[in-house]
């Protein structure tokens, strides 16, 4: 019987796309100078969250130093901390910074999960990769029944977003732009994704990632949903 444990350890132990499996495990051998006495995780990295969430976070894949290290998504990283103070703020996270996967962090209504799995190169996987993934997530949409909302945080996350939920035609991508799913039972909601790339340079502001939140939580919160 299909489980989320069951799904974690099987992405944990995939070794399909070889130059990923490569990728992630030559990071975790040669480390960041300043993570250097840590053991990396460098394997691939399963979602996490509540088993009942209504609110699904879809990301692009795991960074080399951040989830690649840690084992767990968004975690330890620049990115995953615009995220999980984000989350706090909107009352689906339990702490506002994520520093590793034993560090007690607990997210209630929400789970988080990615395009990919694992680290790729320069943080560009190739699309044959993220349809190598794609049954990862169609399988988790399955373990998933109450969720109803899906934050995609960019286009990747996007793409595989509508491509999980069978969106077509596909609207263009844009910040906080709805798209109705599932015969509008579900929603996605797009937002660019948390990259230092966006976030260092304004594209992407909180103020803007709070109102992505703050509408995914009201469209979770109807009852017609």
């Amino acid at each position: 019987m299909d489980s989320l444990a069951v799904l974690g350890a099987e992405i944990a132990d995939c070794r399909r796309c070889a130059r990923l499996v490569e990728w992630r495990e030559q990071v975790a051998a040669e480390r960041r100078a300043a993570y250097r006495d840590e053991v990396y995780w460098g394997r691939g990295v399963p979602g996490f969250g509540d088993p009942a969430a209504r609110v699904v976070i879809v990301g692009l894949a795991p960074a080399a130093h951040g989830a690649n290290r840690t084992g767990r998504m968004f975690t330890g990283d620049r990115s995953g901390e615009w995220l999980f103070r984000a989350l706090w703020r909107a009352g689906l996270a339990s702490r506002p910074e994520s520093i590793d996967r034993d560090d007690g962090m607990v997210l209630t209504g929400a789970y988080i999960t990615a395009s990919v799995r694992c680290a790729p190169p320069q943080n560009k996987p190739m699309p044959a990769e993220v349809v190598a993934c794609r049954p990862f997530l169609d399988r988790e949409l399955a373990l998933l029944p109450e969720a109803r909302v899906f934050v995609a945080l960019g286009r990747i996350g996007y793409d595989a977003t509508c491509a999980m939920l069978g969106v077509r035609p596909k609207p263009k991508f844009g910040h906080g732009v709805e798209v109705p799913a599932g015969a509008g039972e579900r929603t996605i909601l797009c937002s660019y994704h948390v990259s230092q790339q966006n976030t260092f340079t304004g594209r992407l502001t909180e103020p803007m990632l709070d109102s992505v939140f703050a509408r995914a939580c009201e469209l979770a919160a109807s009852p017609e949903r």
